[in-house]
């Protein structure tokens, strides 16, 4: 089976250094907030164009204290695609706080900017104050934030930035990390910017947003060990985990390069029989996932199987709205009715993609998903 993710191939090439970064750790015995941890973020820091990098345990995690530096209080409301992972939405109702959904673009798969008065709208029917506004950069492209910050300044709200699958894409010429006053990330092992392990970061320019950040991570900690000053949770990055990162920031730029490369030669040979994903202009991808629409009518239950009978593995990334979700049911939804999201969620399948996908390999899986495609259509008309 080719693999969805290769994780091994591009290990291979760091393996020596990552073994070496391993054995200084086990050396000197800090495995939580050990020198590593100072180091990957100034190194992140600079790789992202932000003042500050506050590392963490994961990409929920790292919302969850963007969130509490925004304060974010109990009741009150945040915009959020419905066409995300749960990450996105299930951090506010863990602060007591409520996540209003919106509409996304049915090309970028991103939150629409268009979308936004009516998911305003929605909120304040339900007597929900909206104090903010998380856009994703779902699948490596970064969402519209020159138009999205221009309407929560309108409004008065803050936007975070959600780069868990994002970082190293760019919109305008500028970098994820600068395209939000706080943008999050995750480190998850399938993400451009993997450990192997659980982690994430927060980035922000702002002093007193990071200080909250860095002492929320720690319990609440204060100047000292033992003392308080705010409640706060155990969010910490492990220096082992730190290690992983340094060695992957070496090959990361390279393997943007190659990402792309891989994405030009998936829209050359799937242009015809499917939907690709589309840029906007003045964007990149870091092409986390390649995710194509099929075609309208087509079985994707038999396109996927169709698939794995040819050795090629397929995922749905996603298959429900998260406003559909029972835990989330509750919760105000745009008043335009989310069609685009439920749309995709009905269509989108999602290939491998990885640096270490070789143009022979691709044409295999163009071949095997015409097939595919063939199959779910005569499956879908004569069904």
């Amino acid at each position: 089976m080719i693999p969805l993710i290769d994780l091994g191939a591009q290990q291979a090439r760091i393996r020596d250094k990552i073994d070496a970064g391993i054995s200084r750790v086990l050396d000197h015995g800090m495995y939580i907030m050990g020198p590593e941890i100072s180091a990957i973020e100034d190194r992140l820091a600079k790789a992202a164009g932000a003042h500050h990098c506050i590392s963490c345990s994961s990409g929920t995690d790292a919302l969850i204290l963007a969130l509490l530096a925004k304060g974010l209080k109990p009741g009150e409301g945040v915009i959020v695609p419905s066409f995300t992972f749960a990450a996105s939405a299930e951090v506010m109702p863990v602060l007591g706080a409520i996540p209003v959904f919106a509409e996304v673009d049915a090309k970028t798969f991103n939150l629409d900017p268009a979308g936004l008065p009516a998911a305003l709208s929605a909120g304040r029917a339900s007597d929900v104050r909206i104090v903010g506004i998380i856009g994703v950069g779902l699948f490596g492209q970064p969402a519209d934030y020159d138009a999205i910050n221009a309407f929560a300044a309108a409004e008065g709200l803050w936007v975070i930035d959600d780069a868990a699958q994002s970082f190293g894409a760019t919109r305008n010429g500028a970098g994820v990390g600068t395209l939000a006053s706080m943008t999050c990330t995750s480190f998850f092992p399938a993400k451009p910017l993997g450990c192997y392990g659980d982690g994430g970061a927060v980035f922000t320019d702002d002093d007193d947003e990071a200080a909250v950040m860095r002492s929320c991570r720690i319990h609440g900690m204060g100047k000292t060990r033992y003392e308080y000053d705010r409640i706060g949770m155990t969010a910490r990055l492990d220096a082992m985990q730190a290690v992983i990162l340094d060695a992957k920031l070496d090959i990361f730029d390279e393997e943007l390069t190659i990402r792309q490369q891989v994405a030009d030669r998936y829209a050359d040979r799937l242009a015809h029989l499917a939907e690709i994903p589309q840029l906007a202009s003045q964007a990149t991808s870091s092409w986390a996932q390649y995710t194509i629409k099929l075609p309208a009518g087509c079985d994707r239950d038999i396109v996927m199987k169709t698939l794995a009978d040819h050795d090629v593995p397929s995922a749905i990334y996603y298959p429900v709205p998260m406003h559909r979700h029972s835990p989330y049911s509750s919760y105000p939804v745009s008043a335009d009715g989310l069609q685009i999201t439920a749309a995709l969620c009905g269509r989108v399948l999602a290939l491998p993609m990885h640096p270490y996908l070789e143009a022979a390999t691709q044409d295999h899986i163009a071949g095997a998903l015409a097939a595919a495609i063939a199959a779910g259509s005569t499956t879908a008309a004569t069904g």
